[in-house]
């Protein structure tokens, strides 16, 4: 499950845009894991060669985020979420994000200037989504354990029928 997404700029750790997800019970801690990401965009300013992308774990959650363009996207994410599906998130937010902001990233000076940029909508259709691969994951593994019962099967009648045709 997606609960954060931040956005902030590499050079001054600007924060750009942020979602957190609606968590009554999760509300106070997620304050703190905001605070975090925060200050993981200040050691990532300070940082000549960051990694271009990069999860980090920390305690259930795992912060996911990509650097392009002089933009860091970050998403703090559950263990068991899907990490491709993360990084599938971010690439998806990047591209979008450049495309409405890209030119101005460079000319803003106060935090949260592109708030107006749709987070909650992007992340709860990643829900969404995530809940649909999950189902079709076990579709296909449901087949694939089938087809190989069918092999299995086909392997043992092809070896009685070799048996039978030789000491016949």
């Amino acid at each position: 499950m997606v609960l954060m997404t931040m956005i902030a700029r590499v050079a001054d750790a600007l924060p750009l845009a942020a979602s957190m997800q609606e968590d009554e019970q999760a509300g106070r801690s997620l304050m703190d894991f905001q605070t975090q990401a925060k200050q993981l965009f200040r050691k990532i300013s300070s940082d000549p060669q960051p990694p271009a992308r990069c999860s980090l774990e920390t305690g259930p959650y795992i912060f996911h985020y990509i650097i392009e363009r002089g933009v860091c996207f970050l998403v703090l994410c559950d263990k068991s979420f899907s990490k491709r599906l993360a990084y599938a998130y971010l690439e998806d937010l990047q591209s979008e994000f450049s495309s409405q902001f890209g030119k101005r990233v460079e000319t803003v000076s106060r935090p949260y200037s592109f708030i107006e940029f749709e987070l909650d909508n992007k992340a709860s259709n990643l829900q969404s989504m995530s809940q649909k691969y999950k189902k079709d994951a076990k579709y296909l593994n449901l087949r694939s354990s089938y087809a190989k019962i069918a092999a299995i099967l086909i392997v043992i009648i092809v070896f009685l029928l070799f048996i039978r045709y030789w000491w016949w």
